[in-house]
């Protein structure tokens, strides 16, 4: 076995680091108390990794042996680079809180886009030297081309949703399912083509089949996620996102990369990890998720009890005056504060709250918003101190000897239906019991359901109040009344 020269040894142990980066930002992201740090960690992993990289443009085989070509791919490189870190930083700088969500899904889709290049290049490659791919690397190759190919197309659609560019509501035709699995079974049937009977196949076929293959996978990503509804987005978001890592984590397979390797297998298992602990959290399965269309058709209460029954509507004056006699009130975030940009009003208020001895808690549900963590990453950019976010498990419990909850702009993950409604999308999903409080105060904007389209009757509750508008102006306009008491 030949030994490594220096500049290989110098790259090896730059991957070494940048993969023991990757480790411990995950590990620092478990808490909301280290996660930046964690991100800046991450960051630093990466940039090592590129910076090792470069001496393997500069010597070695991946040196084209015309200086020329050298020099072009050099600028392209460079120029490649410069561009992609502009976009990055601008997009980065310019982005609202709201719009994180479809950032993170139109990330997530450059990446596994990406992988897939990386595949189509190497499988070309290969074709073009009339030489077959080793067994293990061809399969990672097949593998790493699909599978970022799903999660390209798959994290557009998801994008499109998120930003209204295509509706919420689940989309598709008659037989999609069996459509999709047709495309499966198109897909493994070209791909044990190229790799059972590649010697076979004459070499002018071999790219024209690959482009089918990978024409099959964009198709299957947009036929898959399009019947999704929007009450499931933070669900596909972090499944896709683990595609992204397993096919990363093939393409470093592919390359021999460890830093690739390393880092697509911590995000490929990281975000399958957290896309089962959401679908526990729903109480549902991945599966279910994936082909129930949730978010379809608008749905009734199964109450019938409330049919009919008109909402309570309070003032801000009014909602000021219940929560200045209360002693301990309970915030509720949901996809309505995002929208609103309402999280800093939020913060101020609760520290008119505290200031005036009453004990505020946030009560944060695991899928509340549209992507794995939103609230938290709100109620973050507000500052909001960690010791008063409170996760399911901890606040239901607290929820009878509440005096008030608000409620601002949260639907679904508050909705009694969940409980007993067994026609319900969202029937059997782990729900806030706002509904055990003495006083819910729900601010949003009208009646109309949430994401999962189900009437919420806790807006027909008699311990219920509904403080109409949005989200931004409302907790403003509590917040300036309660200087009056």
């Amino acid at each position: 076995m030949n030994e490594p020269t220096i500049t290989e040894a110098f790259v090896r142990f730059g991957y070494l680091i940048a993969a023991v980066c990757f480790v411990m930002a995950l590990k620092l992201m478990n808490s909301p108390i280290t996660a930046r740090k964690g991100n800046w960690v991450s960051i630093a992993g990466m940039v090592i990794a590129l910076i090792v990289t470069i001496p393997l443009f500069m010597t070695g085989a991946w040196r084209p042996a015309d200086d020329a070509t050298f020099n072009r791919n050099l600028i392209l490189m460079g120029a490649t680079v410069a561009l992609g870190t502009a976009i990055g930083f601008v997009s980065g700088r310019r982005i609202q809180m709201t719009a994180m969500p479809q950032m993170v899904a139109l990330l997530n889709g450059l990446g596994g886009g990406a992988v897939a290049l990386v595949s189509t290049f190497e499988f070309l490659e290969a074709v073009h030297m009339g030489t077959a791919q080793p067994p293990l690397q061809g399969i990672t190759t097949i593998l790493s081309a699909i599978i970022g190919s799903i999660s390209f197309s798959g994290s557009m659609i998801a994008f499109a949703k998120l930003q209204e560019l295509l509706p919420g509501r689940p989309l598709g035709f008659k037989g999609i399912q069996f459509f999709n699995l047709a495309l499966v079974f198109v897909a493994v049937g070209i791909a044990l083509a190229l790799l059972v009977f590649h010697a076979s196949i004459a070499p002018s076929m071999l790219s024209p089949l690959f482009f089918m293959l990978i024409a099959a996978a964009l198709i299957l990503g947009v036929t898959g996620v399009l019947p999704i509804g929007g009450a499931d987005m933070p669900v596909v978001i972090s499944l896709l996102n683990s595609f992204t890592g397993l096919a990363a984590g093939l393409a470093g397979f592919v390359l021999s990369n460890n830093a690739l390797l390393i880092g697509g297998g911590l995000v490929g298992a990281s975000g399958l990890i957290l896309t089962l602990l959401m679908c526990t959290a729903m109480n549902r399965s991945l599966a279910n998720v994936l082909f129930g269309a949730v978010g379809g058709t608008v749905a009734s209460s199964g109450n019938s009890a409330y049919a009919g029954k008109q909402a309570k509507a309070y003032s801000p004056d009014d909602v000021a005056i219940l929560l200045s006699n209360a002693n301990n009130v309970v915030i509720v975030p949901g996809y309505g504060m995002a929208v609103a940009q309402a999280q800093h009003q939020v913060k101020e208020m609760a520290g008119k709250l505290t200031a005036m001895g009453i004990d505020v808690k946030y009560a944060v549900h695991p899928v509340a918003g549209r992507m794995p963590g939103h609230m938290n990453v709100l109620l973050a950019e507000a500052d909001v101190p960690y010791d008063q976010l409170y996760e399911l498990e901890q606040i239901n419990p607290l929820f009878p000897e509440t005096d008030v909850v608000l409620v601002i702009g949260a639907n679904d993950v508050v909705n009694p239906a969940a409980r007993y409604d067994k026609s319900s999308p969202i029937y059997g999903m782990p729900i806030l019991d706002v509904d055990k409080a003495r006083t819910v105060v729900v601010s949003k904007r009208s009646m109309n359901p949430g994401f999962a389209g189900v009437d919420n009757e806790l807006f027909l509750y008699d311990n219920t109040v509904m403080a109409f508008g949005s989200a931004k102006d409302t907790v403003a306009k509590i917040s300036a009344a309660l200087d009056n008491y």
